[in-house]
């Protein structure tokens, strides 16, 4: 199969009919093999039944429905699991991401080799409270991730190699970062294309502001696993040993003024009077609380099955006993 074109929805049902035509359209036109996998995330409208008669119609047309709302995440990770085409292709439902885009985009993955390709709305039809702070959160994505020619990590019309797609496990808000998730597995070649972005014709917008707030939680998290999930001791036990070093040094610079001034006979009030001795104590045992979180942290790694998790892309000549 050339295509699998993997939909995730949330009361979209006014929106469906005509989606399904378009791409149904596309295919035909470029004479692709597909499927289209509608993933219902607990819709509480007619979306279900739509699908339902879309796929009685079509048997191109393919649903998993959710018995209540998850997320995009985890419907994206369902139609990852189910999905066989050769090239996958993921877009939203509200027809503000276009089919036409389809066969460039199956043209980059197929014949430019890449293993991913994602979006760009270079133009788009959102209000300035949309398009700033997304502006701002790309930019800041581009930094973490290392993903430089990235201009829309968000976008949810994406094309990938089959390979890509089982390879990876979105979960949570994690969709968001998909290009870098690829990245962490070892698909390193991913492209932009400039896609055009319509206005929304039906309903209204499912996201709200805190996206943007959860975005960057997600972000660092994603950044933090990554870098350090497999050896937490380079992180907690640099950090607590780099405190703990320094609250050491400024109590025996305490203790050692208070020895001068003995030593002198000058008058010096007790170490314990001065406001830097529990400071530099409390650093201390910050420190120490840190190296024993980087301590447990090694224990939980080292007896986690995916201790040595890691992906073998081909073999040759090996003969396995």
């Amino acid at each position: 199969m050339d295509i699998t074109v993997i939909v995730p929805l949330y009361n979209e049902a006014e929106s469906l009919p005509e989606l399904e035509k378009w791409i149904a359209r596309v295919m035909a036109e470029n004479q692709f093999s597909y499927e289209i996998l509608f993933i219902n995330d607990g819709s509480t409208d007619e979306s279900w039944d739509v699908i339902r008669r879309l796929s009685a119609e079509n048997p191109a047309v393919k649903g998993v429905s959710f018995r209540r709302n998850y997320g995009k995440s985890p419907a994206l990770n369902t139609g990852f699991a189910r999905a066989k085409g050769d090239v996958v292709i993921t877009m939203d439902a509200d027809l503000q991401d276009s089919p036409d885009e389809i066969p460039e985009l199956y043209r980059m993955i197929t014949e430019d080799g890449y293993d991913l390709v994602s979006g760009w709305k270079q133009k788009r039809y959102d209000p300035l409270s949309k398009t700033i702070p997304t502006k701002l959160f790309n930019a800041t994505a581009r930094r973490v991730s290392g993903i430089k020619n990235l201009h829309d990590f968000n976008c949810g019309l994406k094309a990938y190699r089959n390979k890509v797609i089982k390879h990876i496990e979105v979960y949570g808000d994690m969709h968001r970062y998909i290009p870098y998730l690829a990245k962490n597995a070892g698909f390193k070649k991913i492209g932009e294309k400039v896609v055009h972005h319509q206005a929304r014709k039906y309903g209204k917008s499912k996201f709200g502001l805190d996206r943007f707030v959860n975005g960057y939680l997600d972000l660092m998290t994603l950044w933090f696993t990554n870098k350090f999930g497999g050896k937490p001791m380079h992180f907690f036990g640099l950090l607590g040993s780099l405190m703990f070093f320094i609250g050491l040094v400024a109590v025996m610079v305490l203790g050692g003024i208070k020895l001068y001034h003995l030593c002198c006979g000058i008058p010096a009030r007790l170490v314990t009077d001065s406001p830097y001795f529990y400071i530099s104590l409390t650093t201390m045992i910050i420190g120490t609380q840190l190296f024993l979180a980087g301590f447990v942290g090694e224990l939980i790694a080292r007896n986690s099955s995916l201790r040595n998790r890691y992906e073998i892309d081909e073999e040759l000549n090996i003969t396995k006993d």
